[in-house]
């Protein structure tokens, strides 16, 4: 019985094998003690409703003890279940484990844990799974002969994202609409949702979303419209943003969300922002509810995470354009725009700083180096870079709404820095804060591509060309392949393995340098959500700030691929194949064409050309549509001149 329960690869019925045995008459003394203790674990293990429930005490000795000895015949069992409470700990804190020598031994011991069980229990797939040993995902997916090679790869990733995503609803969602992570945890997990939630249109993962989104903001600490927890913006500013986002993607139509994103835009106007002694706008500290803001002047710190509070009222202003928020968002990106511009405090002229003080308005915080604020007690989190991309994104949002070039200035500068290093690398070690060292660190291809794209314009190409062009369908395809045999493998370590719901895609991470094994396994490969948005909507960057999603397919995510050629304000393009065997009535929602009159062109393989006339009168049109069986479905739109 005891091998029996050892080899199931299910907690439920390994917990109900043991409660069998436990039921047995004339059981060893110990051995029922033991067996007590086990089960008591395992119960926990299947029905607490906090995944992460064993969290606290790890903080404190980075194990649980179950009170079982070596020589137990159950030993290997306990083991089992501390090898995979360490396991995600250590995931859900990587940032605490960077130091080689403790990582290894940390790792060699949990790997030990896992070999015993695979040793006691050789049927036992979950454990041999942790062990590198890829486990075949339950579904397969064929795709007919003809389909193109990158449609059969796309259609098999969002059919694999889709079926886990459908396990969470299906097995994790509570009554109260949250997940078991903890509603900060939970809050994250609509980013890897994003291809499906927002390229398609799924009831099921739109309602889950939906219930979601209204259940944590129906908590009592957030009844002020933001967290009434305290603590730094990148936590506070979760609960909020990851809850409003999604549903103003969904749901742009209802005042509910807009009310909700312009309370944001009241408590930033009325509680969290002055005006510095240099007479510009800026946050007065890195940490705030939606009652006060922490007077420590250690925390005293705009920071270019600020943008993470504020991600909902963006998006509603990039949407609508509203003037009181086009006052706000420009006279906190001056800000920014005047300290980019200063050399000051070590750094260098045209480098956006991670920090600025409060209310002095100097660069970086009260340490010592410009580059290290200090300003909270996990070293790395606003340390430059830091969250660089949320600010560079604004800037860019706020250049394109108001029409002025200064605001992309820094982003110019930033730019010219990096491409400099990337054409003549120094040698040597680089000083902190200087030039160099900045350049090393900062990435800017994403607000570079969503600038081409906004404007047409051809002033960072050269930029881009360091990076993997999008539309070398080779490289496509291949990165399209590599996503789908991610999802391919390991099912169970991205549903039921998963104990902090803010790492739900991190499993293949076990098997890189110094981790579950002192050298990389070949052939283990991170899955890319934004790969598959970016291909389905067309948006070069990801939904979180200044999304540029070109199209929205009403549509289920299944049997169906769709790749955006062209995405512009007067100009549309898409390939799409059809997997099902009859054909399928769909319809696209268009978000970036200009208004005015539209010619939509489809041509299928060995079809006659179908075309129908349109009018875009505001920033959503719907075009209905049919598709054909198992055929490559060519789209083009283009602006008719009058």
């Amino acid at each position: 019985m005891i091998r029996q329960a050892g080899n199931t690869d299910s907690d439920r019925e390994r917990l109900a094998c043991l409660q069998q045995l436990q039921s047995l008459p004339g059981l060893d003394k110990r051995l029922r003690a033991d067996l007590d203790k086990l089960v008591k674990e395992i119960d926990q293990y299947v029905h607490n409703p906090r995944l992460d429930y064993f969290g606290r005490q790890f903080r404190r000795n980075m194990d649980h003890d179950f009170g079982i000895a070596p020589d137990s015949p159950l030993y290997a069992l306990a083991g089992f279940y501390r090898a995979r409470m360490i396991t995600w700990y250590v995931l859900e804190t990587e940032n605490r484990w960077k130091e080689p020598k403790t990582r290894r031994e940390l790792f060699d011991k949990v790997r030990g844990l896992f070999e015993q069980t695979a040793t006691a229990f050789p049927e036992n797939k979950i454990a041999a799974m942790y062990l590198g040993r890829p486990q075949p995902a339950p579904k397969r997916y064929s795709a007919p002969v003809n389909a193109p090679a990158w449609a059969a790869h796309q259609r098999e990733a969002l059919e694999r994202l889709t079926d886990i995503i459908e396990w969470w609803i299906d097995h994790r969602q509570q009554p109260d609409g949250s997940y078991g992570g903890g509603w900060g945890d939970d809050c994250e997990m609509w980013r890897w949702w994003v291809p499906v939630l927002i390229g398609f249109d799924s009831s099921k993962i739109g309602e889950a979303q939906a219930r979601f989104s209204t259940a944590i903001l129906s908590q009592p600490h957030m009844k002020g419209g933001y967290t009434s927890k305290m603590t730094d913006v990148e936590h506070t500013a979760e609960d909020s943003a990851d809850a409003m986002t999604p549903m103003m993607h969904l749901d742009p139509d209802n005042p509910v969300w807009r009310d909700r994103a312009l309370r944001l835009a009241e408590l930033m106007e009325t509680l969290w922002t002055g005006r510095n002694e240099r007479g510009f706008l800026q946050f007065k500290s890195t940490y705030f509810t939606s009652e006060r803001v922490d007077p420590n002047p250690q925390r005293a710190c705009d920071t270019v995470y600020h943008p993470r509070a504020m991600q909902p009222a963006l998006l509603y202003w990039q949407r609508t354009g509203d003037a009181r928020l086009t006052r706000l968002f420009s006279a906190w990106m001056d800000t920014w725009v005047d300290a980019a511009g200063r050399a000051e405090r070590g750094k260098p002229a045209g480098v956006i700083p991670s920090a600025i003080h409060w209310p002095g308005g100097q660069v970086g915080g009260l340490g010592p180096d410009w580059w290290d604020p200090q300003n909270h007690s996990e070293p790395a989190l606003y340390r430059f870079p830091s969250a660089m991309s949320l600010m560079t994104h604004t800037l860019l949002l706020t250049a394109h709404i108001t029409g002025n070039a200064k605001y992309l200035e820094p982003v110019r500068s930033m730019a010219a820095l990096r491409l400099n290093f990337l054409r003549h690398q120094p040698t040597g070690t680089l000083v902190p804060g200087s030039a160099d060292w900045c350049a090393s660190k900062i990435s800017v291809s994403s607000v570079l591509a969503k600038h081409r794209q906004v404007t047409g314009s051809t002033e960072f190409d050269e930029h881009l060309k360091t990076t993997k062009p999008r539309d070398d369908r080779k490289s496509l395809t291949k990165s399209l392949r590599q996503t789908a045999q991610a999802f391919a493998v390991n099912f169970e370590g991205y549903t039921s393995e998963v104990r902090y719901t803010d790492r739900v895609l991190r499993f293949p991470v076990l098997f890189e340098d110094n981790t579950m094994f002192p050298k990389a396994i070949s052939g283990f490969q991170a899955p890319s959500p934004s790969l598959l948005y970016s291909t389905v909507t067309g948006d070069p960057g990801d939904a979180l700030y200044f999304p540029l999603n070109a199209v929205r397919w009403l549509t289920p995510p299944r049997e169906i691929a769709a790749l955006v050629t062209i995405a512009g304000s007067n100009r549309f393009g898409a390939e799409l194949f059809h997997f099902g065997t009859t054909p399928r009535s769909l319809a696209a929602e268009l978000y970036l064409l200009e208004k005015g009159d539209y010619e939509w062109e489809q041509v299928a393989d060995g079809a006659a050309k179908q075309t129908k006339q349109f009018t875009v009168t505001g920033s959503r049109t719907r075009v209905a549509f049919n598709l054909p069986a198992q055929q490559l479905c060519r789209v083009t739109v283009r602006k008719v001149q009058p």
